[in-house]
């Protein structure tokens, strides 16, 4: 899977090196251990997927110039601090596989770090004068934070149905890669149905991220054992909505009360997972998964036949792909 990644990048690899640049430079204070944070974040980045969206949708607009690395540093600076805010909620000491910001300076450090980015962002577009990335940017995090507790409250009554899941994933997920599409589409167009074009793709292509990221739950790693984590913090996901609804009141009372009562029993856990695969949960998510994907490829279809695009057609099939 990190070959065709590295295949997808091809058009844009000597501008991801350049954003790299750009990203670091971004994040820098007069703080020393500031610094050394944003040094450990900047060494241990992820796949990059959202700032490949921003630079590879303004590639296929028209070409990417300096506004389009602002734009990549938004998106990353946002998505970052969503990350570290993430883990001080979760209380998760580990992300890709290193210690996390809270686990290694604690807590109240993690949350100043991550409205330290976030602050960054905000500023970088407006010391650019970029305003209209301002409003995107600003949109994302309204429809992120309101995602997130809407999943909490959820959470609490178990009472979540197929569309509020699709509304929650919306926001949460959506939200940033469709303002990541749509501020490297603003970054090389002033043409607002295009841009407009590219938030819905996004947005598309953002559910299917998430829908993705909830199937990796139901499934197995590499030793063979079953995940869990969603069931353990009760979120609803689409795989447990759908069996829900499809179930004897009998067998709809058992999941709801190993949800609320053994969620962190391993057996009763495992034995759930495994109703849920029996029961077509995971069959019905995929086949979601995948529409999702052919919309947002329809949308595709209607821009500029470029490398650019192609490029973009090959991160979504990476995307509903992956193995992680």
């Amino acid at each position: 899977m990190g070959k065709s990644l590295d295949i997808i990048k091809r058009p844009i690899e000597k501008e991801l090196i350049e954003f790299e640049d750009f990203f670091k430079h971004s994040m820098k204070s007069n703080v020393a251990l500031l610094n050394k944070i944003t040094y450990y974040i900047y060494k241990r980045k992820g796949k990059q997927v959202r700032p490949m969206f921003v630079l590879l949708t303004a590639k296929m607009l028209g070409g990417i110039n300096e506004d389009t690395y602002t734009a990549a540093a938004l998106i990353e600076l946002l998505h970052t601090a969503t990350l570290v805010h993430d883990d001080v909620v979760d209380d998760s000491d580990r992300r890709r596989g290193f210690f996390s910001i809270n686990a290694l300076w604690k807590n109240k450090i993690a949350v100043l770090v991550g409205d330290y980015l976030l602050s960054k962002g905000l500023l970088l577009s407006v010391e650019k004068e970029r305003y209209d990335f301002l409003k995107i940017l600003s949109s994302a995090v309204k429809m992120m934070s309101e995602g997130e507790l809407l999943q909490m409250q959820k959470a609490r009554k178990l009472d979540i149905t197929e569309d509020v899941y699709f509304d929650i994933i919306k926001q949460k997920t959506g939200s940033l890669i469709s303002s990541a599409c749509a501020i490297g589409a603003a970054s090389s167009t002033d043409d607002n149905e295009t841009i407009e074009k590219l938030k819905l793709y996004g947005e598309k292509i953002g559910i299917a991220f998430q829908m993705k990221d909830d199937l990796f739950d139901y499934g197995e790693d590499e030793i063979g054992k079953p995940r869990g984590i969603d069931i353990k913090e009760k979120k609803m996901t689409l795989p447990l909505i759908h069996v829900l609804n499809k179930v004897s009141k009998k067998e709809r009372k058992w999941i709801i009360n190993t949800i609320k009562n053994h969620n962190t029993n391993k057996k009763k856990v495992n034995e759930l997972i495994s109703f849920i695969r029996k029961n077509g949960g995971m069959e019905y998510t995929i086949n979601k998964m995948k529409e999702y994907k052919s919309e947002a490829n329809e949308i595709l279809n209607s821009l500029p036949a470029n490398e650019g695009r192609e490029a973009l057609y090959k991160l979504s099939e990476f995307i509903i792909n992956r193995k992680k």
